[in-house]
């Protein structure tokens, strides 16, 4: 198969970028991955004295979340649940045009070409999406009793890998699947509960201060996730993040 790719080039985050036409070789296999597609295409680039297009992978496998681009208006391209390095040629058809372009969001400013800078998300976990109490060792971790249903939530939301695509389908470029997933996790669990107020209130503080706007229920960035997190865990965090305000303040009112 063979297909017209429009492909985002930006030669850094400070220089404007435009999209620039590539023509695949006649003989794409259906079966390749997106990002072999895109190999294939970078070794005629190179060989024809040309620049490579510049994209984030690493694992390949739908583990790791690095391979972040928009095809054809949709963050990692037509197949649902899947992330790009899972999306395969014969998802589209012989003599297709594609348009290739990164990450839509300040949060996310372009590196270069489809890489984009998601470091605000190890912000946002550095901010509390952690457990930095005793809580004991795995075999004391066993020991606690909880429940099937609480430990296959915090599975389910424990399975954001953190890819950024909610960004990108959220017309607001909101983070907060993302913060949700990472904040119930932890506070579904009692090793997460002495915590839970802080981190919810940190991680919250810190998704607002990277510049990522609001959620207005479009409810974009389920159908985007190549993990299908639900936005209840949106509604979820929004609950422990008024009790925690509430909790502060009646600490703070108490008298010493």
């Amino acid at each position: 198969m063979k297909l017209t790719l429009h492909v985002w080039r930006q030669k850094n985050a400070n220089s404007p970028g435009q999209f620039e036409t590539y023509e695949t070789p006649d003989d794409i296999n259906p079966d390749m991955s997106f990002l072999e597609m895109l190999d294939v295409v970078n070794q005629q680039i190179i060989l024809d004295g040309g620049e490579p297009i510049t994209f984030d992978h690493d694992c390949r496998e739908g583990i790791c979340g690095a391979c972040g681009m928009v095809v054809n208006g949709e963050p990692h391209g037509p197949q649902r649940a899947a992330t790009t390095c899972q999306l395969h040629m014969r998802k589209f058809r012989d003599g297709e045009e594609l348009w290739i372009e990164p990450w839509r969001a300040s949060g996310f400013p372009v590196l270069k070409d489809l890489m984009v800078d998601r470091t605000a998300f190890d912000r946002i976990i550095a901010a509390g999406g952690y457990i930095s109490v005793r809580t004991g060792s795995a075999p004391d971790a066993n020991e606690i009793p909880i429940g099937k249903e609480k430990a296959d939530r915090a599975m389910d939301a424990a399975a954001c890998i953190g890819c950024g695509a909610c960004v990108a389908a959220c017309p607001n470029a909101s983070a907060m699947l993302f913060t949700s997933a990472k904040v119930r996790h932890l506070n579904m669990l009692p090793q997460g509960q002495p915590e839970k107020d802080r981190r919810v209130m940190r991680m919250v503080a810190q998704m607002d201060a990277e510049g990522f706007g609001g959620c207005t229920n479009h409810l974009e960035c389920e159908a985007a996730c190549p993990k299908e997190i639900s936005t209840d865990f949106i509604a979820e965090m929004n609950r422990d993040f008024v009790q925690a305000m509430v909790r502060s303040r009646d600490v703070v009112a108490k008298p010493d």
